[in-house]
């Protein structure tokens, strides 16, 4: 089960923070970072698929995945380390001024993509997910 969390405790290399927090300002993009809980797996791997994408609720709008790091694009994977937390975060184009809430969906050609629905729009457009 998805879960949105509000008070996550990660790091983020600064110089990436800071120079995603202005292309936020800048070009209104939306920053997804994401905690998939691999404390009760062994052998975990994780692949984003670019058939990513963030659904406003409100509307048929459909923000893209622009970036992802720390995290392998299809077809390629990225292993978790046994027992961990792997963080990884995702950039996307802007959500629509009007947008309220949005839907962070995977799709994907087979079971198991990420799926984290109703997140609450912030002004920061920066959000903390377990996928």
């Amino acid at each position: 089960m998805s879960t949105i969390i509000t008070k996550p405790k990660v790091e983020i290399d600064e110089q990436l923070l800071t120079e995603l927090m202005a292309l936020t300002k800048e070009e209104k993009q939306v920053i997804v970072h994401c905690l998939f809980d691999a404390r009760n797996m062994l052998g975990a791997k994780i692949r984003i698929w670019p058939s990513t994408f963030l659904y406003d609720i409100g509307s048929a709008h459909r923000s893209e995945l622009v970036h992802a790091d720390n995290i392998s694009f299809c077809p390629e994977w990225t292993d978790v380390p046994d027992g961990k937390v792997a963080h990884f975060s995702l950039l996307f184009t802007g959500l629509p001024s009007g947008c309220s809430s949005f839907d962070l969906i995977e799709k994907i050609p087979q079971a198991g993509g990420f799926k984290v629905t109703g997140i609450k729009r912030n002004d920061s457009d920066v959000y903390y997910v377990w996928v």
